[in-house]
């Protein structure tokens, strides 16, 4: 009965059952937690409601600007005044003031369009902040997931290290048993006791390990890092990704691709600002004064004024010392650059896909491959066990069947963890990576 059970509990964590104790996190919630949580989004969250205020007329310079103004000030002079006859007029502590106060409007109608292309420019910034932001989420989906299946992987592991100690510890009871009788010998024994400290150190490193990955994926969530909990330990693997439909995803909805597109277009945007230097400027300009002073000594004792004023003005830049012609081939040269990038940037996300999605590929004939030899490690190892209790086969065998089973389950695992990656990574590059 007890080797019965034994080969039960194997058959148990070879279908990747829980074993563990804590709350369960489904990878949904995980992901929900980190877009709520994650310092990085609310950081580029804060920056992109920055651009996104920053997209209005008068940042542009396309509304007039009013300005209100107020002065006052005043004197107390002692004076001495000497006319042409001769005669001193002598006065002490005369008060001269001073008031105006007015409002003015100046109105920029034209500037050979910069102003519009301005406007452009910080619409521009705006797409581009939510593209970083895009970016931002996407990356912090992806390194969830991969953490949450990090957790996944090693969750089966510490199972499977934990099984060995049981099958250790069972060839250890039936190794004493025969000494017992004296069917056995002592070197059997003691064998079966280094295994089986040598199967209990590898449990405690994988369960060290495990400690580490929850660690870090509290981290991601931004919360306390000494929460305990357990995933799913089921790796599902999207199965039907197509090559040639993630390569037309990711050219419209790669972030990369998306931003280097945005700064193509604000490189053609900042040659049309340089250039609508080379057009006169008109500006309107008016307003409403009013003005008082006093001056008991001067020809006039008191001065009041008020009305409208009005005018307008024109600029052109007639020679800057060649500067208009630099900056404009400098700015032909910007131009030329963000095309380069982009064409980079494509055939980077172009070359990602196609070696990811190799990877992929070969990651699925793995798992297929090591499903079966899972199977066939099984059996042998049931096998073999029941040979051992029997006394029909050595130790030695017995310990190679049990490390086949270990190794043919750690290699299906990590197939399956490989493979999920490659897929992760696939719709990252896509751009199609989501919550699902």
């Amino acid at each position: 009965m007890r080797i019965k059970h034994i080969i039960f509990f194997i058959a148990l964590w070879l279908v990747n059952t829980n074993v563990f104790g804590q709350e369960l996190l489904n990878l949904q919630d995980a992901i929900n937690i980190a877009l709520n949580n994650n310092y990085d989004i609310k950081l580029v969250k804060n920056d992109v409601e920055i651009s996104k205020n920053n997209v209005n007329l008068g940042n542009a310079g396309i509304l007039p600007a009013a300005v209100g103004s107020f002065s006052t000030g005043g004197s107390r002079q002692n004076t001495i005044q000497t006319q042409s006859t001769g005669t001193q007029r002598i006065t002490d502590g005369v008060k001269n003031s001073n008031m105006s106060y007015g409002v003015g409007l100046d109105w920029t109608i034209f500037d050979g369009f910069k102003m519009f292309a301005n406007l452009d420019r910080l619409k521009a910034l705006e797409q581009q902040g939510q593209i970083s932001l895009k970016s931002r989420i996407l990356t912090t989906i992806s390194d969830v997931i991969n953490a949450y299946y990090t957790i996944a992987k090693q969750q089966q592991l510490v199972a499977a290290s934990d099984s060995a100690m049981d099958i250790s510890n069972l060839r250890m009871t039936i190794a004493n048993n025969k000494l017992e009788i004296g069917k056995g010998s002592k070197l059997d024994v003691l064998a079966a006791k280094v295994d089986y400290n040598s199967d209990t150190s590898s449990y405690l490193q994988q369960k060290n390990l495990l400690g580490i990955y929850i660690v870090n994926l509290n981290q991601l969530l931004a919360r306390d890092p000494n929460v305990k909990f357990i995933v799913q330990n089921q790796i599902d693997i999207d199965k039907n990704l197509i090559y040639s439909s993630l390569v037309e995803q990711s050219a419209s909805l790669n972030p990369d691709l998306q931003n280097a597109f945005i700064n193509k277009k604000i490189a053609d945007l900042n040659l049309k600002q340089i250039k609508a230097d080379r057009y006169p400027k008109v500006s309107l300009n008016s307003g409403y004064e009013f003005n008082r002073s006093t001056s008991p000594t001067g020809f006039n004792t008191s001065f009041k004024a008020n009305g409208l004023t009005y005018g307008l003005t024109a600029s052109l830049n007639i020679f800057n010392g060649f500067l208009q012609r630099q900056n404009e081939r400098n700015a032909k040269i910007g131009i030329s650059s963000s095309e380069l990038s982009l064409n980079k940037v494509k055939q980077e996300v172009i070359s990602q896909l196609a070696t990811t999605y190799q990877n992929y590929s070969t990651y699925l004939e793995l798992v297929k491959l090591e499903r079966k030899n899972i199977e066939i490690a099984k059996q042998n190892l049931d096998i073999t066990l029941e040979k051992y209790r029997l006394g029909s086969i050595t130790p030695i065998i017995l310990r190679e069947a049990q490390k086949n089973a270990i190794d043919a389950n750690s290699r299906y695992v990590e197939m399956q963890f490989q493979a999920k990656l490659a897929e992760i990574a696939l719709k990252e590059l896509s751009g199609t990576l989501n919550i699902q």
